[in-house]
């Protein structure tokens, strides 16, 4: 991709060198972030600029709209095949796959009668005898020290400070860094997808790929049991796509369920579809328990095909190694709301993190690092403006950590909450570097008063310090926490600043704003 990305824009290229092309752009993109769909407005824009003709305007798919990226997606495709097949018609000896006949499976899956005697899954175990740093294919199995509720009994979140110990793991990282977690399925979650599909929580199985050149996947063991592929492996918590109701209903042999699951994959269905399980957050562990009889009857094998693997969840790392060595501590907002439907939607990984109990016995997470989107400055005099509400104030935490230990000053925090007896993170370890000159501390308490008070209204009561700070003395600033309202917000108070402080024009304070951005002196790490 690197390699044609770069080959495509070079400015040699003449403006005739795709003259012959005709071309169709389809972008995946999710609207909540700032450059939604960048690149494929982009590639649109260069391939007409070299002479491509385009069959259709570009496609937009947005995650964030209720029917998902279907939405524009479904009508772009018909008329592309409607442009494509007119003048390019399909070779007689192939034909078009009927709707209601399933693709082969990409693995074959052989159960085997007894369990292996030497037990493959604990000769797999990552971070025993490590190879290199600890990664997604080798985890470091660490052990949780602590795991504690930070927010206060009547909050309505909760919000914990989970600590590791990672001494042996060869794990190092710095501020702004961000650590992966492979969660699991819950026990009773497991024991009742098993139960519905007829399968043996305790029998072992072998994969064969049907096709060459396919690998099985790295994570399972070979052989390995029905128990670990559905705790560790499939996201049996996850909200099913469109393609999942479209494969389900071919493998269905129950009639009227099969009918159900054809409307709700097809084009028209797609309302139906959002309402039934894309508003309410159906898990597909709930959708297999709507059609028992089609559950019952899936082959082993498409479970590969029909669920998704358990993605790991990344974590902004909240300590820094110098402040606490040999151990690495997170902050997590455990995810759970409501919906139409009776049981409370939980997220998987802040949920199994949360019922971990270290007190109880070991416990052991497996984990591993990689480099965060945000970077901070290493010269001792340069300062850092840092806005951070609720959990977004984590990265902040181990860069406070980091810069209080080498002695780097100017450090400021914008820190917003609620209520500061109810979710005021580290308060305490804030007030006492505010004592010893460490740090200059603005906090925002937005159920306080009758008038909400949040971190964008601070930073501009703030603004001479905030102009001194970035105009004057080089500092750089950032911004982490929910990418909603709160981002645009302090973008907005910050170009009001610059017109208040710096005398500039509406134009030149955005312009200044984005300078910062191009020269990383203004980062964020914000999450929908």
């Amino acid at each position: 991709m690197k390699g044609f990305w770069k080959f495509i824009f070079r400015r040699n290229l003449p403006s005739t060198s795709l003259c012959q092309m005709d071309f169709a752009v389809l972008g995946l993109g999710d609207s909540s972030y700032a450059k939604f769909n960048f690149v494929a407005k982009k590639l649109h824009r260069r391939l007409l600029q070299l002479g491509g003709s385009a069959l259709l305007p570009v496609c937009l798919g947005d995650d964030q709209h209720e029917l998902g990226p279907d939405a524009t997606i479904d009508p772009w495709l018909r008329d592309l095949w409607e442009k494509v097949l007119g003048p390019h018609a399909v070779p007689l000896d192939l034909g078009v796959t009927a709707p209601a006949v399933p693709w082969p499976s990409r693995f074959t899956l052989q159960l085997l009668q007894e369990a292996p005697r030497k037990c493959s899954e604990e000769l797999s175990v990552a971070g025993t005898d490590p190879q290199g740093p600890p990664s997604e294919l080798q985890p470091f199995l660490a052990p949780m020290v602590t795991n504690q509720r930070v927010t206060g009994p009547s909050h309505f979140q909760d919000v914990r400070l989970i600590e590791f110990d990672i001494s042996g793991s060869g794990i190092s990282f710095a501020a702004g860094d961000v650590v992966l977690i492979q969660p699991e399925n819950a026990a009773s979650r497991v024991q009742q997808f098993c139960q519905l599909l007829g399968l043996d929580p305790d029998q072992h199985f072998m994969l064969q790929p049907q096709e060459p050149g396919v690998p099985c996947p790295e994570r399972l063991p070979q052989p390995c049991s029905v128990r670990r592929l559905v705790s560790q492996y499939l996201d049996i918590s996850s909200v099913p796509r469109r393609s999942f109701f479209e494969l389900l209903a071919c493998l269905s042999p129950h009639e009227l369920e099969r009918e159900k699951l054809l409307e709700l994959s097809s084009a028209r269905g797609q309302e139906e579809l959002c309402e039934y399980c894309t508003r309410p957050r159906r898990t597909i562990l709930e959708v297999l328990c709507d059609f028992p009889h089609t559950a019952s009857a899936v082959p082993p094998a498409y479970l590969f095909d029909l669920i998704p693997p358990i993605r790991p969840r990344a974590f902004s790392i909240a300590s820094s190694l110098l402040a606490h060595p040999e151990r690495l501590q997170i902050l997590v907002a455990v995810v759970q709301y409501r919906t139409r439907l009776k049981e409370p939607r939980r997220g998987l990984c802040s949920s199994w993190l949360a019922s971990l109990d270290p007190g109880q016995g070991p416990v052991q997470v497996p984990l591993w690092v990689r480099s965060g989107g945000l970077k901070f400055p290493e010269t001792r005099d340069t300062p850092v403006i840092l806005v951070g509400p609720g959990t977004g104030v984590a990265p902040f935490r181990a860069a406070i950590q980091e810069r209080v230990a080498r002695g780097q000053i100017g450090n400021v925090l914008f820190f917003g909450c609620r209520q500061r007896d109810q979710d005021f993170y580290w308060e305490a370890e804030w007030k006492e570097l505010q004592e010893r000159g460490c740090l200059t501390l603005i906090t925002a308490f937005s159920r306080e008063q009758e008038q909400k008070v949040y971190v964008q209204h601070r930073i501009r009561e703030q603004g001479p310090l905030v102009w001194e700070l970035l105009e004057r003395r080089g500092a750089h600033f950032y911004l982490a926490g929910n990418a909603k309202y709160m981002p645009a917000g302090v973008s907005d108070a910050l170009t009001s600043i610059f017109q208040e402080e710096g005398g500039l024009s509406s134009p030149e304070a955005a312009a200044y704003l984005a300078r910062l951005q191009r020269t990383l002196r203004f980062q964020t790490e914000t999450w929908a």
